[in-house]
C-alpha cells in the first residue's frame, strides 16, 4: 500500500576541498562509507549513500571538492562536482565556521545561481568557534547568497544533524522510495575496499605523495571464514615508491595493517590483504589510466 506520506529525494553535497562532506555524509547515514582525511582532495569520485528512516528516504551525492584543476584527474573531480548540482532535489553547501570567504567560495555561489534548487548552506565545524561567532559566520555567508535554510552543525561530534535532516525533508518531494530500506551505498564492496586502503595511505603518507596514488583491487576471493585481497597502491615517481615502501617495507606494512582493520569491519570478516606499488608515470593526466582506475563519468 502506498505510503502518501513518504517523503524521497537526491541530495547533493557540495563545498571547498576538506571542508567534511565525507564525514557530514557518513555520520547521517550512521555509518562509513566514503573516505576521511585531513588532507584536500580526498573524494574523487561521486559517492551516493542512502539514509531511510519512517519519515522518508535521502538519497546523498558525495562529490569532490570544488578546486582549481592541475591536471585531468582533477578536471574530471571538478566536471563530478558540477554535474551533480542538477541531478538533486536540493542542494547542501558545506563550509567551515569562519567569516573568511576565499575565491572558491565566490566561485561556487556563481555556480549556485544558475541552479534552480533549494540550496541549504550548512556551516561545519562549529564545536571549533564560540557560539556569537556562528551568528556572524552566518551574516557573511547570508549576505553571499540567498540560501533557503542554513544550519549549523558538527559531523565529527553529530551535532545538530537531527536538524539538518528534519530541514532536508522539508525540500523532497512525496515519493515511493527508491531503494530497500536495509541499501547503504551504491558502491561496490571492491571500491569501498580499494578506498579504504588510499585513506590509509593518505593518513601515513607525506604531503607530496598523496595526491599521486591509487588503489586498485586486483583479486577479492571471499571464503567461508576469510577473505583474500590483493591490490595495488599506484605511484608516479621512483621516490614516491620508495616512501610508500618505507624501510625494510615498515610503510607499506603499516598501511596494510590499518587498512584490513578497517576492512574486517566493514566485511565482518577476516581479511589477509597483500599489497604491492607500481609506478605508472603521470597517470593522473593519462585518460586511459585514469579510467582504468575508476576515475570515469557514468554519463
Amino acid at each position: 500500500m502506498k505510503d502518501d506520506s513518504f517523503k524521497a529525494g537526491y541530495i547533493t553535497i557540495i563545498g571547498r576541498p576538506n571542508v567534511g562532506k565525507s564525514t557530514l555524509m557518513n555520520a547521517l547515514i550512521g555509518q562509513k562509507i566514503a573516505i576521511t582525511s585531513n588532507k584536500p582532495q580526498t573524494t574523487r569520485n561521486r559517492i551516493q549513500t542512502v539514509y531511510t528512516s519512517k519519515q522518508g528516504q535521502i538519497v546523498f551525492l558525495d562529490t569532490p571538492g570544488i578546486h582549481r584543476a592541475k591536471n585531468k584527474l582533477g578536471e574530471y573531480m571538478v566536471r563530478v562536482a558540477g554535474s551533480a548540482l542538477n541531478e538533486a532535489d536540493a542542494v547542501i553547501w558545506l563550509v567551515e565556521a569562519s567569516t573568511y570567504i576565499g575565491k572558491t567560495d565566490r566561485e561556487i555561489a556563481r555556480q549556485l545561481q544558475s541552479v534552480r534548487r533549494p540550496v541549504i548552506l550548512v556551516i561545519n565545524k562549529i564545536d571549533a568557534v564560540k557560539r556569537e561567532e556562528v551568528f556572524e559566520i552566518i551574516d557573511t555567508f547570508d549576505r553571499l547568497y540567498d540560501f533557503s535554510d542554513i544550519v549549523p552543525v558538527s559531523a565529527l561530534k553529530r551535532d545538530n544533524l537531527d536538524e539538518l535532516l528534519s530541514v532536508i525533508f522539508k525540500y523532497l518531494p512525496y515519493s515511493e522510495p527508491f531503494f530497500d530500506e536495509d541499501t547503504l551505498t551504491d558502491q561496490p564492496v571492491r571500491q569501498i575496499a580499494a578506498e579504504l586502503i588510499r585513506e590509509k595511505a593518505l593518513k601515513c603518507l607525506d604531503e607530496e605523495v598523496p595526491h599521486g596514488i591509487a588503489v586498485t583491487i586486483e583479486k577479492m576471493e571471499e571464503k567461508e571464514k576469510i577473505v583474500n585481497i590483493e591490490a595495488e597502491i599506484v605511484c608516479e615517481k621512483e621516490s614516491h615508491k620508495a616512501i610508500i615502501i618505507g624501510k625494510n617495507g615498515s610503510m607499506l606494512k603499516k598501511i596494510g595493517s590499518a587498512a584490513r582493520f578497517e576492512i574486517e569491519r566493514l566485511l565482518e570478516k577476516k581479511v589477509y590483504l597483500r599489497l604491492w606499488v607500481k609506478i605508472r608515470k603521470d597517470w593522473r593526466d593519462n585518460e586511459l589510466l585514469l579510467k582504468n582506475y575508476g576515475y570515469k563519468e557514468s554519463r
